[in-house]
């Protein structure tokens, strides 16, 4: 399990126009929500978030998050930016509880090298996060997927996957993780001669005056 540390204050302004005055100054308006707990109201600095958010999972990391000398363990669970300069506008904590599971994805890392790509296959990464349903303490990093035994045209599902106890899988079980697909035709390489193979017969017609013929260069 991931942990971070960050710091908020409480505030008992909103609106709008509270929240533009907060970002003006640095700050970025959040809230606190969770199990037996009154929505709470917070300001967090805005380069200590950015800082922590470079270096973590936000989906999947445990923030201990401290209010006025109490230690809280969150989740973030909504972060919203500006559709265009991209900077936070509010961010979504949610406290957790020991033994009241929580839905959150963690990522899937594959590891080993594929006998498919040896032999010369491509190795597609369909499925990048897994979603699961698990007691807050024991979150897993992520989730590893070995494949070294995987072949051309041949693929993982998530239901071939190996969890920790505790771990539930929300995912559908037939959802493609990752896949080695057959090598693509080669692309001629300008000024090398390429033998091709005799053609299958076709249909041919003379075009018609001003019609470019088939196969010709598009302007």
């Amino acid at each position: 399990m991931a942990t971070a540390s960050l710091n908020a204050t409480p505030r008992t302004d909103r609106g709008t126009g509270v929240a533009r005055k907060l970002r003006q100054s640095g700050k970025v308006p959040a809230v606190i929500y969770g199990h037996g707990r009154d929505s709470q109201p917070l300001a967090i600095d805005t380069r200590e978030l950015d800082r922590l958010l470079e270096r973590v999972s936000a989906a999947s990391t445990v923030i201990e998050l401290s209010v006025d000398g109490r230690m809280a363990r969150t989740l973030i669970r909504e972060i919203q930016r500006h559709p265009f300069k991209k900077h936070i506008l509010h961010v979504d904590f949610q406290e957790l509880v020991a033994g009241e599971k929580v839905t959150v994805s963690i990522p899937i890392v594959l590891t080993g090298t594929s006998e498919g790509v040896k032999a010369g296959g491509i190795l597609d990464h369909v499925l990048h996060q897994l979603t699961i349903r698990v007691d807050p303490m024991h979150i897993p990093n992520h989730v590893d997927v070995d494949v070294t035994s995987l072949t051309i045209g041949h693929s993982i599902h998530v239901s071939d996957l190996t969890v920790p106890a505790g771990v539930e899988i929300l995912d559908d079980q037939e959802a493609t993780v990752t896949t080695v697909a057959a090598p693509r035709a080669e692309t001629p390489v300008a000024g090398v001669p390429v033998v091709e193979a005799a053609p299958e017969p076709e249909l041919i017609r003379k075009p018609k005056e001003g019609e470019e013929e088939e196969g010709g260069e598009e302007s």
